[in-house]
């Protein structure tokens, strides 16, 4: 699956470069993809072979990570309930990340077969997850 997705990759003229993982038998990050130029991430898990995920992380802002934190436990539920609502309601599958020192929301699409992995299917699924990214940042800045 790795030679066909960079194949398409390359062929799409995609800056891309990959990412050092431990978890991933392949880890791409696409610097500027979708009509929004967002950043996605295409991934194969070692744990699930021939699954192929691809997603983008919304960051929270400093000041609302510093809000997020003050937040008590049952104020921080609420908030993760509402994204989470949000992530199902545009169909996305969601991760709560800390990378960097930075809090933010991952969102995915996963695809379970790879049969489906077609060139098409792969870079409609880059849009999706680019506009999916544009959506979630914009209702992370309008949710505090």
């Amino acid at each position: 699956m790795r030679d066909k997705v960079e194949r398409w990759l390359t062929h799409q003229n995609y800056s891309f470069k990959e990412l050092e993982s431990q978890e991933n038998t392949f880890h791409f990050l696409i610097k500027h993809a979708g009509d929004t130029g967002a950043p996605v991430e295409i991934f194969e898990p070692k744990s699930q072979q021939n699954i192929l995920v691809i997603g983008a992380k919304a960051n929270l802002k400093n000041n609302q990570i510093a809000r997020y934190l003050r937040y008590s436990d049952e104020e921080k539920k609420k908030f993760e309930k509402k994204i989470e609502d949000f992530c199902y309601s545009i169909q996305a599958v969601h991760r709560f990340l800390e990378e960097d020192g930075k809090r933010k929301v991952g969102v995915y699409i996963v695809i379970e077969n790879k049969e489906d992995v077609t060139h098409e299917s792969l870079f409609d699924t880059i849009d999706k997850v680019a506009e999916m990214h544009e959506k979630t940042s914009k209702f992370l800045l309008k949710a505090f």
